[in-house]
């Protein structure tokens, strides 16, 4: 890759810029260990959520709130985001996030718990977007849910589906990155969805359930 393609590339991730919420969620989640998505990740998602005027959002993973922040952007003021995390401290810096961004308590609900348990008492077709973003080994079976979930017409967004450039390299044969560059064969094979997947932050696929 050329030097003025990867400089392309580092300007387009932070074309948009973060409010002070999003940099302060982020400087917590990475003192907590909570990789954080990238800002191009984030504009993505917020633009996903506006695209399809999303009300009801489900995030499997919520690291420290950054991007369920950016999918709150996007979606109406009368939007509601559900977050599913396993790690309680986790889950507690996300409330923070939309504390201090002046979001109404109404509009979040935090879920602590195991996505794999709590997923399946959602609804069928009952919300407009997902976004998968937790264990990589539980990803498959994340993803099966999401559609299930997922109304004609919403939006799955999965991220690190390019793991940091390994998904690329057919010589990586390591666990994560096998499942990871599975999947993604995977769903651009199934007939349920229409997918993409773009090169912003560690990858991320998105596609419109038919």
């Amino acid at each position: 890759m050329s030097a003025q393609k990867a400089a392309s590339w580092a300007y387009a991730e932070d074309f948009v810029g973060e409010t002070l919420a999003l940099e302060n969620a982020r400087a917590r989640g990475e003192q907590l260990g909570a990789t954080p998505i990238l800002p191009g990740t984030g504009a993505t998602l917020r633009l996903l959520a506006a695209a399809t005027r999303a009300r009801a959002v489900v995030e499997i993973g919520s690291g420290a709130g950054i991007s369920g922040l950016w999918i709150l952007e996007g979606m109406p003021a009368d939007g509601i985001l559900t977050t599913i995390e396993v790690e309680p401290e986790h889950g507690r810096m996300a409330k923070q996030a939309f504390q201090e961004a002046g979001v109404p308590p109404q509009r979040t609900r935090v879920i602590t718990g195991d996505a794999l348990d709590v997923l399946p008492r959602l609804t069928d077709q009952a919300y407009d977007m997902v976004h998968v973003d937790a264990a990589k080994p539980d990803y498959p079976a994340y993803v099966e849910q999401a559609i299930r979930i997922l109304r004609r017409g919403g939006v799955l967004a999965i991220n690190n589906m390019l793991w940091h450039d390994r998904v690329a390299d057919p010589a990586v044969r390591d666990e994560t990155t096998t499942i990871v560059r599975d999947l993604g064969k995977q769903l651009r094979d199934d007939e349920r969805i229409i997918p993409t997947l773009l090169p912003v932050g560690d990858g991320l696929f998105a596609a419109v359930k038919r």
